[in-house]
C-alpha cells in the first residue's frame, strides 16, 4: 500500500504533552506530573498556567499580568522555588508554546 505524498509545510501540533520538572509550581503541579497544552496563544488570559519557551528551556509558569506592548508577566505558584519573570523580566507571547488544557487548574491566583 502507497502512503500519500505529503504537500506543504508540516503544520504545528495543536496539543503538546509534557512532564512537569521541579517544584516551582507546586502544589498545584507536582514533579512528574503529566500535563497537556493547548498550542494555540491568542486567548491567553490573566491566571492561566502557561508552557513557554526562555533561555533554550521549556518552563510553565503562571500568567500574572499581560501587556501587549511587552508579552506576559509570568510567576511560578511556589515563588521560593522559582525562576520566573520577577529574574528575567517580560516573556514575548511569541515564546508562548501553549496553554495548559489538563489537568485543570484554578485561575485565581
Amino acid at each position: 500500500m502507497r502512503l500519500p505524498k505529503f504537500f506543504g509545510k508540516p503544520k504545528r501540533p495543536n496539543l503538546i504533552a509534557r512532564r512537569i520538572v521541579g517544584d516551582s509550581m507546586s502544589p498545584t503541579l507536582r514533579q512528574g506530573r503529566i500535563v497537556v497544552a493547548l498550542c494555540r496563544t491568542h486567548f491567553l488570559q490573566v491566571g492561566d498556567v502557561i508552557v513557554l519557551r526562555h533561555d533554550g528551556l521549556e518552563k510553565i509558569k503562571r500568567i500574572k499580568r499581560i501587556d501587549p506592548r511587552f508579552g506576559v508577566y509570568v510567576v511560578g505558584d511556589n515563588p521560593a522555588r522559582s525562576t520566573d519573570s520577577r529574574h528575567f523580566g517580560w516573556v514575548p507571547v511569541d515564546d508562548v508554546l501553549g496553554r495548559l488544557i489538563w489537568p485543570r487548574t484554578t485561575s485565581d491566583r
